[in-house]
């Protein structure tokens, strides 16, 4: 891993918590890459940086929300301008979800989808110019195994995340040529925030932790799993516990996934 990720310039959206705390911990201490840091949080994200202990030459922090859409271009641009290039980026940032389909809102179906899929739709294009100039690049999605199969109370997120899918698997044919690699990263249930800061059916903050998630896999192991997996460029990878199953369920016995799902504790 240590080779791969040296001195290439790694930005990692939703940098101030959860998965993308631990990929910015894991590549300062574990490479000599380069790492812009981006959420909505100025202050979480300079914490963070402190706790990786990155020498001020090697991050920038830059602030970004993915509901504003008009934005990406000009914050691409700041993020070249600082260090010359994006070799590598990880599109983390996202919502989850923790409400029945018929108890939700329209309007939180679409802020799901706005920043789970058209943001990270939005800032990967503006990112992509720079790449397939350099002819080298890799752009990096953390979908979820909601991406592949879905359960209740997820309806709308794992509709964003099966979008993202589709998306790349089609952008990754695309770019074959001008040698840019799309790698899909389908966490399980993993430790980190987001159940308590997933999206009930009126858009407010569900607020704790589901168990699942308090029991799933420890952040930091997740972190070193999935830079290995994007230091072997893998174009799709499942990460977790024994979750995992579903994906192959879905694939080789969906009919037995149904009557499964139908049964799950889901928060």
């Amino acid at each position: 891993m240590k080779s791969y990720f040296d001195h290439k310039v790694v930005w990692i959206t939703g940098a101030s918590s959860g998965i993308g705390e631990a990929l910015v911990i894991a590549l300062a201490a574990n490479s000599k890459a380069k790492i812009i840091l981006s959420s909505r949080n100025v202050n979480q994200l300079t914490l963070v940086a402190q706790k990786a202990m990155l020498d001020a030459d090697r991050f920038m922090i830059l602030p970004i929300d993915l509901e504003n859409y008009q934005k990406m271009s000009t914050w691409v641009a700041e993020a070249v301008e600082h260090f010359g290039k994006i070799d590598i980026l990880i599109n983390n940032a996202g919502v989850s979800q923790r409400s029945l389909a018929m108890d939700t809102d329209i309007e939180v179906d679409k802020r799901l989808m706005d920043i789970d899929f058209i943001g990270t739709v939005a800032l990967t294009k503006a990112v992509l110019p720079y790449m397939i100039q350099r002819e080298s690049g890799q752009i990096v999605v953390i979908s979820s195994l909601m991406g592949i199969f879905a359960t209740p109370m997820r309806s709308s997120y794992a509709a964003a995340k099966h979008a993202l899918h589709g998306f790349f698997d089609a952008l990754r044919a695309e770019l074959h040529s001008k040698k840019v690699m799309i790698t899909i990263i389908c966490p399980g249930f993993i430790q980190t925030p987001i159940s308590i800061n997933a999206l009930t059916g009126n858009g407010s903050a569900q607020g704790t932790m589901d168990d699942a998630t308090q029991n799933g896999m420890p952040v930091d192991v997740f972190a070193r799993k999935m830079l290995s997996a994007v230091a072997k460029q893998k174009n799709e990878v499942a990460i977790g516990g024994k979750e995992i199953f579903g994906a192959y369920l879905k694939r080789f016995l969906p009919n037995v996934l149904a009557k499964i799902v139908r049964k799950l504790k889901v928060v």
